[in-house]
């Protein structure tokens, strides 16, 4: 699908509001992150059409599902999408196959997958046969989403779909979210609050705050912007992207090689030009105004200051940095960055405690 995807929303409430006008890319993961009450849930339910704003425009591809300004409000059974849901609402009466079967007759012709696709792309054959009663958690959700697929929708919208799941369900079914991102050419439209599933899933990220778009744009810039206040406090953070370069074996390390520079890591038994994400949180890297020496800290990068911003606490300043291409954050004091007088074009260097593989 080459044709851009619109969508312009204004809907009112006597106690929220909910305003954005976006475009979408056509394929990859659109996250939708914010905080509880934001809108995330409300944006999804007005693209599926469960919820009809004013003013609208919901454009998918080159079809209008709504278009106000010429009256023109396509209902949820005649949109080729699929929708998931926090919890997976299959039915438990049907066995796994009858659960796929149900979403084949739903089948918009949209995309060329398959159900025997979406079964290979969740790896739920040995499950076809079990009842959906008979599934755990993290099972009925890889259902749901394949059930999703088997309607060949044009788009996938996923409404919090790990909210329900502990901590192992959600590193079980986080691998198959990876999958799907990287071999579907449909877009994704992604709701979470949470950071983590933003740093490893989302090509683009698009933050909402009290019915708002505060910031919107390729994920990894905007989790390194400063100026947007659901990024600061714990969650602040750089993505970087790049590539496994050499394994020491002896110390157990990796060193993984990004625009800008490289950083070890612990070796996880990745292979060597692997790609891979990190996520380097801004309270685990420091600075200084000369090359540190005889430290304990490993990862040296030398980086030019881009700005300096207040944080969530007033004695903290979030301090946005160049490295090479890519962009770090960094949490200080606010008496640190006035004795180093940190100011933008300033060269310094930064001292990276902690590194986490996006896994």
């Amino acid at each position: 699908m080459s044709s851009p995807n619109r969508v312009k929303l204004w809907l009112a409430r006597p106690e929220f509001s909910l305003g954005v006008d976006l475009k979408l890319p056509a394929r990859g993961i659109t996250a939708v992150f914010g905080p509880s009450g934001s809108g995330k849930t409300t944006l999804l339910r007005c693209v599926a059409g469960l919820e009809r704003a004013k003013d609208a425009l919901v454009r998918i591809g080159d079809q209008d599902w709504q278009d106000d300004t010429r009256g023109v409000f396509l209902p949820v059974w005649r949109r080729p999408l699929g929708y998931v849901f926090q919890e997976a609402s299959l039915f438990d009466h049907l066995d796994v196959r009858g659960n796929l079967e149900y979403g084949r007759k739903r089948a918009a012709g949209a995309t060329d997958i398959s159900p025997e696709a979406a079964i290979e792309l969740l790896g739920i054959a040995p499950l076809l046969a079990r009842r959906a009663g008979e599934l755990s958690g993290g099972e009925r959700q890889r259902v749901a989403i394949a059930r999703a697929l088997a309607a060949q929708p044009r788009i996938l919208l996923l409404d919090e779909p790990l909210a329900s799941l502990d901590q192992a369900r959600r590193q079980e079914i986080l691998p198959w979210l990876e999958r799907l991102r990287d071999e579907l050419h449909i877009p994704m439209l992604y709701v979470t609050h949470s950071a983590a599933e933003v740093a490893r899933l989302a090509d683009t990220l698009i933050v909402l705050d009290r019915g708002k778009v505060v910031a919107s744009g390729p994920a990894a810039q905007t989790l390194s912007r400063t100026d947007v206040p659901v990024m600061a406090g714990d969650d602040a953070g750089a993505l970087l992207e790049g590539n496994v370069q050499e394994r020491d074996e002896r110390w157990h390390l990796a060193r993984v090689a990004f625009a800008g520079g490289s950083l070890w890591l612990r070796d996880s038994g990745l292979a060597t030009g692997q790609p891979v994400r990190l996520r380097v949180l801004a309270r685990d890297v420091s600075l200084a105004t000369e090359e540190p020496r005889g430290t304990s800290i490993q990862n040296l990068l030398p980086c030019v200051v881009q700005s300096v911003a207040p944080d969530s606490h007033p004695s903290q300043v979030l301090v946005r940095l160049a490295c090479g291409g890519s962009v770090l954050l960094a949490r200080v004091t606010a008496r640190a960055a006035d004795a180093l007088a940190l100011g933008p074009g300033l060269s310094v260097w930064a001292q990276v405690k902690s590194v986490a593989l996006v896994e």
